[in-house]
């Protein structure tokens, strides 16, 4: 079972996505606006077990940024060893991994364009597995960090490059212009440490293999995320965690391999789906 925000008949609702169609389960759960106020409210396996036998409710639709108010996208940066290599600095493995926000404004849906600005044309795709949070917890164990995930989902963490070199310590003026990214389609619930521990993630651009690799090699692997992460902040249902993008980031080809209007960039885990997007350029 999968579940996504998505937008028919003028309204914007959030259900079960099948084979056939979306399943709307606003009518179900009044009480919740959207998706993220029902894991926030840890209402998640209600949503699931209300879904189990409903009818088809829309077949003409389309998708949203899946959390379109989540209120906190926490993301870990260079966490594979070859991203580490790509930069030619000669640094070692770092100790404590790269984080850094993002903002709900800057990703867009499955299937909707990638918003490139005007001011720069550098638009590059990462992209990467999202795990959302559904229990909360501080200092949470390796041992039981998995059983604080509710969902899986993908990113294409874009990024305008040139703007992630505006400052010396930061990168958020480079990751967050809007609709830059994408998030979704949709959420798979977390049931099997197997739908991490030996997923393989890949992303076309254009049909191209860019990035192919294995969250195994992962330099921080996602349980060292959530224990490192609530370490410092009390994690809470509904926080998503981006978890890092493989090698084969178009700004590390030569020359750099940015996006245009007309690419078509795919991002794909075998359990949890193809998140994909096509790119235009900002209209005035």
């Amino acid at each position: 079972m999968k579940f996504a925000t998505f937008n028919a008949d003028g309204a914007t609702y959030f259900g079960a996505i099948t084979d056939s169609g979306a399943i709307a389960l606003n009518e179900a759960f009044p009480e919740y606006a959207s998706l993220y106020e029902v894991i926030a409210a840890g209402a998640f396996d209600q949503l699931i077990s209300a879904a189990q036998g409903k009818p088809v409710t829309h077949t003409d639709f389309t998708y949203e940024m899946v959390m379109p108010d989540a209120r906190r996208i926490l993301c870990v940066g260079v966490n594979f060893p070859d991203r580490n290599a790509e930069y030619k600095d000669g640094s070692a493995q770092p100790k404590y991994m790269s984080l850094f926000p993002r903002f709900a404004s800057g990703f867009t849906g499955h299937d909707r364009p990638l918003i490139r600005p005007p001011e720069n044309h550098t638009l590059d795709y990462e992209g990467e597995v999202a795990i959302v949070i559904g229990k909360p917890g501080r200092r949470i164990s390796q041992q039981d960090a998995y059983a604080h995930i509710a969902a899986l989902t993908l990113c294409n963490e874009g990024t305008i490059r040139d703007w992630v070199r505006h400052a010396k310590f930061n990168v958020t003026q480079g990751k967050n212009w809007d609709k830059s990214g994408a998030i979704g389609p949709w959420l798979v619930p977390f049931t099997d440490a197997a739908q991490l521990d030996d997923a393989r993630i890949q992303t076309h651009v254009n049909g191209e293999l860019r990035q192919d690799d294995t969250l195994n090699r992962m330099m921080f692997p996602i349980r060292r995320e959530i224990e490192y992460i609530s370490t410092f902040m009390t994690l809470q249902p509904g926080d998503i965690i981006v978890t890092g993008t493989p090698t084969g980031a178009g700004a590390r080809f030569d020359p750099p391999k940015y996006l245009a209007p007309g690419d078509v960039v795919e991002v794909s885990v075998d359990g949890i789906g193809t998140l994909r997007n096509t790119v235009e350029d900002e209209q005035p």
